[in-house]
């Protein structure tokens, strides 16, 4: 008898399919049932193998995991999705699919077809949605599993729709958390939290994957469980647990251009919402000017922010407010950032992809020819984060909160 002209994985995903369509069931909602159908048709598959009518399968148990895949998961990327060391993956064409493992990037053995990226690009849109057109060819979403999705259509992205999937795999969820992964020293954790108890308020700077999102999901963390915690974000990435916790995400426009909630829009929003703090995701652009309005106005906050150092950080959050309109003025924005902003804590992954606190700088202030004065109060040296010559601000604030800066940091003169 001839064999099958349809390889064993397409007979099977076919038959699979059908076998769903029959018992009417949800593949995204009855997974348990896709997997034991596949497994039934794996098992069937193989019996027939024994009497020569099909090609038998080398890896059953392995084909079954496919077979779901397909159906209820990304198809060939899920292998990579479910990997607990795979970080990041990114499609720059089809035949080119790279994963980040540990910091470091790779080439994987993955070959796909442009129909295959469009179908999957179609696929982990469906639950978000979000949608990807010629008027809106830039798309961030959140894929089930909480991973990021970002794509970029083709025409803006040159030959071939570009995807990159960014995972949730936090390893740390506390800043003891970080401490035992060798991101912070115990003093500056013990710092830091008391910080965030006292209420200042910590911009949080990186470059890309340097780990912001985590270190800014453990300060959420030290928010005492008493306080309203408002997060405002692009797209939902903030794990923290914490018990009284409203979450805003932004969203694009529809198919009449209208509809549109950005930023800064989320941060007026979330002053209303009886906040005791206000997080904000990642600031890009004008919505800075939002954040520092509402942190000048009593209330603590915390946000991120792509930078090269402390110092950088400032200078960006002087520059930014400015995209908001010709009415504002560095007159205005420089000495706000230096009332608003009492911390810095900045991230940085080196060339092994080990991710660290390099600074925690302290904000005097001060302002001195339109340069923000700040100290380091501690510093990454030989790979040790280390006290530094700095002292800290808001001694009156830590020792409301019941702290002594003198136990946190050693004898220093406060501001």
């Amino acid at each position: 008898m001839a064999k099958s002209a349809a390889s064993p994985a397409d007979s099977l995903a076919a038959r699979l399919r059908e076998r769903v369509r029959d018992h009417a069931i949800d593949p995204l909602q009855d997974t348990s049932s896709v997997q034991r159908f596949a497994a039934q048709l794996v098992h069937e598959h193989e019996q027939r193998s024994l009497t020569g009518a099909v090609e038998s399968v080398d890896d059953p148990e392995g084909m079954v995991g496919q077979l779901v895949a397909e159906l209820v998961g990304l198809g060939p990327l899920q292998e990579y999705l479910d990997d607990p060391e795979v970080e990041e993956i990114w499609i720059n064409e089809p035949s080119r699919v790279f994963v980040a493992r540990h910091g470091r990037h790779e080439l994987s053995p993955l070959m796909l077809t442009a129909e295959q990226v469009r179908e999957l690009v179609e696929r982990m849109l469906r639950s978000s949605g979000r949608r990807l057109d010629l008027s809106q060819p830039f798309v961030d979403a959140q894929l089930p599993g909480g991973h990021r999705l970002h794509v970029v259509l083709e025409g803006i992205s040159r030959g071939f729709t570009a995807v990159n999937i960014r995972k949730y795999v936090a390893r740390a969820h506390s800043l003891d958390d970080l401490v035992v992964l060798g991101t912070l020293s115990e003093e500056a954790a013990a710092y830091l939290h008391a910080a965030v108890v006292s209420g200042l308020n910590i911009i949080v700077s990186g470059g890309t994957q340097a780990g912001k999102t985590t270190l800014l999901n453990c300060l959420a963390a030290s928010i005492p469980g008493g306080q309203r915690l408002v997060s405002c974000e692009e797209v939902f990435e903030l794990r923290c647990n914490h018990p009284d916790w409203a979450q805003l995400q932004t969203r694009n426009a529809g198919l009449e251009g209208n509809g549109e909630i950005n930023l800064r829009a989320l941060i007026k929003e979330a002053l209303r919402m009886r906040p005791s703090r206000i997080v904000v995701g990642e600031v890009r652009a004008e919505e800075c000017l939002d954040l520092l309005l509402a942190l000048n106005s009593g209330l603590p906050g915390m946000a991120s922010i792509h930078s090269n150092s402390a110092r950088q950080t400032l200078v960006k959050m002087c520059t930014l407010p400015l995209l908001a309109g010709e009415n504002i003025s560095a007159r205005f924005v420089v000495p706000t950032v230096a009332a608003s902003v009492d911390l810095v804590v900045h991230t940085a992954i080196n060339a092994q992809g080990r991710r660290a606190v390099q600074e925690i700088a302290s904000v005097t202030g001060r302002v001195e020819n339109d340069v923000i004065e700040s100290e380091q109060v501690f510093v990454r040296r030989d790979d040790r984060l280390v006290r530094g010559a700095g002292g800290s601000t808001a001694k009156d604030r830590f020792e409301r909160a019941g702290y002594r800066l003198e136990d946190l940091l050693g004898s220093q003169s406060w501001a």
